[in-house]
């Protein structure tokens, strides 16, 4: 008698953990509509850089780079060097790097240092 209880209850837990996956995975999911870049984890950020670094390659329109870049709410400058980073720690070829530091480069020329001004 004690045995079949514990299965009983074994199984209604197991059908209860089954409704409330298919539940969530088919009936509700969750639906993300215009998340904003920022919020993206770093490494995406890092995708995201890359991707954008790519298409200064081929384009040369750094106010085009300055724009896309400004959707992570944060400094261009840094967020390469942060790219940079993330992309070392995770195995980017030595073509992406080359590509990040060269965009890097680029804004870093544009930008004024502070240092300059008395």
């Amino acid at each position: 008698m004690r045995a079949k209880r514990v299965i009983l209850f074994i199984l209604a837990i197991a059908a209860g953990i089954a409704g409330g996956i298919a539940y969530g995975w088919m009936a509700n999911p969750v639906k993300y509509v215009d998340t904003p870049l920022y919020t993206l984890r770093k490494d995406y950020k890092a995708d995201y850089v890359l991707m954008v670094a790519e298409a200064y390659q081929t384009e040369r329109d750094i106010e085009a780079v300055v724009h896309d870049l400004g959707l992570l709410q944060d400094d261009p400058v840094r967020l390469v060097q942060q790219a940079v980073v993330v992309g070392q720690d995770l195995g980017y070829s030595n073509q992406d790097i080359k590509v990040l530091g060269e965009l890097l480069q680029e804004l870093q020329s544009l930008t004024p240092n502070s240092g300059d001004t008395p």
